[in-house]
């Protein structure tokens, strides 16, 4: 039997290595209890518009649901998601690049203050969560 060439194994590695990266990367619903610190006064106004508007598809406490991604996970901690790409994804909405959920539709009914302190409700539990 013939040992595989070198093409086979770099296109084995490939595959493997992009497994991983998604592995690592996909973000699935918390599975688990989120920690809700004590929230401050402009994050439990985001927590009540966060409910209001967007926990329908990520779920409660932005744990992620069947229908929409968790923000409460690495992939939009600040340093990869700025607070400006909060504001981005309601007013232009957002193709599906990190997820299997589909697009997400622009969510107009949101007031450009409301997605400012919804940002600091997410930011606020990623915190106590231990994503920074």
């Amino acid at each position: 039997m013939r040992a595989p060439g070198p093409a086979v194994l770099v296109a084995f590695g490939v595959v493997a290595l992009t497994a991983a990266i998604i592995w690592w990367w996909w973000p699935e619903q918390t599975g688990g209890a989120l920690r809700i610190p004590e929230l401050s006064v402009e994050a439990q106004a985001g927590r009540r518009a966060f409910d209001l508007y967007c926990a329908r598809c990520h779920g409660e406490s932005a744990g992620g649901s069947a229908a929409g991604p968790p923000l409460i996970h690495r992939m939009y901690r600040a340093a990869h998601h700025a607070d400006v790409a909060f504001e981005l994804a309601v007013r232009r909405g957002v193709r599906a690049h990190h997820w299997r959920f589909g697009d997400m539709p622009p969510e107009a009914a949101v007031a450009q203050v409301e997605v400012a302190q919804i940002t600091r409700y997410v930011r606020e539990v990623q915190r106590a969560n231990g994503i920074e």
